[in-house]
């Protein structure tokens, strides 16, 4: 009777990796024979990793997948705060590289058993001497599974150098314990059929190595003194969008403010448009039923304002000539006065912006800091104390025509996300 693996054996062994860093919150992850970037794309949304590194002597098939690794355009329509670097090298698990010391966790996903046993001996004194992570995850065959599964002959892979038994697995584990300050925890992933778990044990057994005493082991082959050494290639490396980044900030907070004050002023002028016998226009709430302002501040008188007088009101019109007196401002209000004595504006005070937006205080932390975010950016036009956005009035139908306008001449751009791929089997399973 066929054994069956429901997940699948290949994305059980990836979950317990998932399952771990969900538990353990590491920062800096690196998977050691990453191939085709499998298990570095079910890891790069989990954003607690601010840095994700893959490893692989076969830089082909790392390029075949790696731009699938990419942002979508959901990370740059909407960043968050989290950061997130991604970089892919081409070089051996035996070979020193001082750009991988230091990490949270190390994975090695069913790649020891490809190695020789000299280089499995490289292999350990390149992980737990050289790179020194806090954790390491081994998982490789268990041989002693091989029999239930149908039509194996030899090793379940071509490549496979060797499968050890649970006991030369656990051999091998405690020796490097002892060696490097190490101790390990063992399970696995393929449970046995009802009976024989006892037995014949996992399919897949699994090492978990954690560092005894934190870092202050580390390097204790090499010694921290021995010289930095770069081996591998850099394929491929990524900073994700991040609200760290002060430019992106600055684009997501001014695309926040002009959308509220887009709305602000429309809220306005429907009001204005059914009070306005009344001779008084109140900006009273967002849709989202948040009070804007207080009662006397809501007040609003249908005047004509110069640009850069003092807004007394939520929203209020600018549109006169610029006096004499004002010729001598600098050039950066001059120009922002020009360009509002050619259209009517209408001015949405930061305050009425801050009060009525949660997002708009949530990216600029203060009132000050907002107009300071605001002031040199060309997108934004801010009256002459910068106390206020000044947006420009158009009236409900020639904004609709000109919208319609632009559907017509605009396109749109498909972002297309690369669709899951199955993994490589192993040779055993091609059969089944």
């Amino acid at each position: 009777m066929e054994p069956v693996f429901s997940p699948p054996l290949h994305r059980q062994r990836h979950q317990f990796v998932i399952d771990f860093v969900k538990r353990n919150k590491p920062k800096k992850v690196v998977d050691l024979g990453c191939s085709e970037c499998c298990l570095l794309k079910k890891l790069k949304f989990h954003r607690e990793i601010e840095l994700l590194v893959g490893v692989d002597i076969n830089g082909t098939k790392v390029k075949k997948k790696m731009h699938g690794l990419a942002p979508l355009s959901t990370d740059y329509l909407q960043p968050s705060y989290d950061q997130l670097r991604i970089e892919l090298y081409q070089g051996s698990v035996t070979q020193r590289d001082a750009r991988l010391k230091g990490f949270d966790l190390v994975t090695s996903i069913e790649l020891i058993e490809h190695l020789t046993v000299a280089d499995v001996e490289r292999f350990s004194e390149v992980v737990f001497g050289y790179m020194a992570p806090a954790t390491v995850i081994i998982s490789t065959p268990n041989s002693e599974f091989n029999p239930l599964l149908p039509g194996l002959a030899g090793f379940r892979h071509s490549d496979h150098k060797f499968e050890w038994t649970r006991a030369e697995f656990r051999s091998w584990a405690v020796k490097v314990c002892l060696e490097f300050g190490y101790e390990v925890e063992f399970t696995g992933v393929g449970q046995a059929p009802p009976g024989q778990q006892e037995t014949v044990g996992f399919c897949s057994q699994i090492g978990v190595f954690c560092r005894l005493g934190g870092r202050s082991g580390c390097n204790m082959l090499l010694g921290d003194d021995a010289e930095d050494v770069f081996s591998h290639t850099l394929l491929y490396s990524i900073n994700y969008p991040s609200l760290h980044d002060n430019n992106i900030l600055r684009r997501v907070l001014v695309s926040e403010v002009l959308y509220w004050a887009e709305k602000l002023k429309s809220r306005w002028m429907e009001e204005k448009a059914v009070e306005r016998n009344s001779g008084a226009y109140t900006l009273r709430q967002t849709e989202e039923g948040e009070e804007c302002l207080s009662e006397r501040c809501m007040e609003l008188e249908e005047k004509q304002t110069a640009c850069g007088a003092e807004m007394r009101n939520p929203v209020e019109m600018c549109g006169k000539v610029v006096s004499e007196d004002q010729e001598e401002e600098d050039e950066e209000v001059l120009r922002r006065q020009d360009s509002c004595t050619l259209n009517r504006c209408v001015s949405v005070p930061l305050a009425a912006l801050w009060s009525c937006c949660p997002r708009v205080s949530a990216l600029s932390g203060s009132l000050s800091n907002l107009r300071h975010l605001l002031m040199d950016d060309p997108e934004v036009q801010l009256s002459q104390d910068g106390a206020a956005v000044l947006v420009n009035y158009q009236e409900q139908e020639l904004e609709e025509e000109e919208a319609h306008d632009d559907l017509e001449d605009s396109g749109y751009a498909e972002a297309r996300q690369s669709s899951h791929t199955a993994e490589q089997e192993e040779n055993w399973d091609t059969n089944i």
